[in-house]
């Protein structure tokens, strides 16, 4: 047994013993694709008992990226894109995949008039970590949502600790 944390995070979560299995589901580059992955995603969630305000913001964060792959970016091959989250003891891990767009998401302040540009910001304030892991043809966004009620310390892309200031 290894001291100390000093190998590399994956997105996924670490700490488990048993991996949980994981979701994929496909849905359309459009918005019914959010109103459908928020559905399979709620169903799952509230069965394995996650509630309060914990179910509220992984819903949320959910709800942020696939909104934001519709709005921002272009569909994969199939004309879909991708959810996929794995439920397990400390923490949910919902990812989205696209088919990328011009620029790379971040999270960013916006002005108190404008219409948008919060998603981002949002998921990184409720969650563990998040991050953009570019592929092939692709980009994913990436969050860990903590299963407990408590708001975590916010680290930014690729697990760098955000600075705040």
């Amino acid at each position: 047994m290894s001291s100390g944390d000093s190998t590399p995070r994956t997105p996924a979560s670490a700490s488990r013993d048993v991996p949980m299995p994981s979701v994929s589901i496909g849905v359309p580059h459009e918005r019914t694709g959010v109103r459908l992955a928020r559905h399979a995603f709620a169903d799952q969630i509230t069965a394995l008992g996650v509630e309060g305000e914990a179910r509220d913001d992984a819903m949320l964060v959910l709800s942020e990226l696939v909104s934001n792959a519709v709005k921002h970016a272009a569909p994969l091959p199939s004309g879909e894109i991708t959810v996929r989250w794995q439920v397990d003891d400390e923490v949910m891990h919902i990812e989205i995949t696209d088919g990328g767009a011009s620029t790379r998401p971040r999270a960013g302040v916006a002005a108190l008039s404008a219409l948008g540009g919060r998603g981002l910001d949002i998921v990184r304030s409720v969650s563990r970590h998040w991050g953009v892991t570019e592929g092939e043809g692709s980009v994913t966004v990436w969050a860990e949502v903590p299963r407990s009620a408590s708001r975590p310390a916010a680290t930014g892309p690729r697990g760098s600790a955000a600075s705040g200031k």
